[in-house]
């Protein structure tokens, strides 16, 4: 089960459709351009996301 901590590079190793899906929600990851090795949760701050914006993503991504 991924969490709100998990690392984006662990994330996207893990759950190769992410980037696609993290790069339709405005945050853009590793594979796009952007090298951003924090955790999930700290890509999702740094772009204005709030905390249930960043629980309800981490749900979708458990769904994939």
């Amino acid at each position: 089960m991924l969490t709100k901590d998990i690392t984006i590079d662990e994330l996207v190793e893990k759950v190769p459709d992410s980037v696609t899906f993290l790069r339709e929600k405005g945050l853009v990851c590793i594979q796009c351009g952007e090298a951003i090795w924090g955790t999930l949760e700290d890509l999702a701050k740094s772009k204005g996301f709030s905390d249930e914006e960043i629980a309800d993503i981490v749900t979708n991504l458990n769904a994939m």
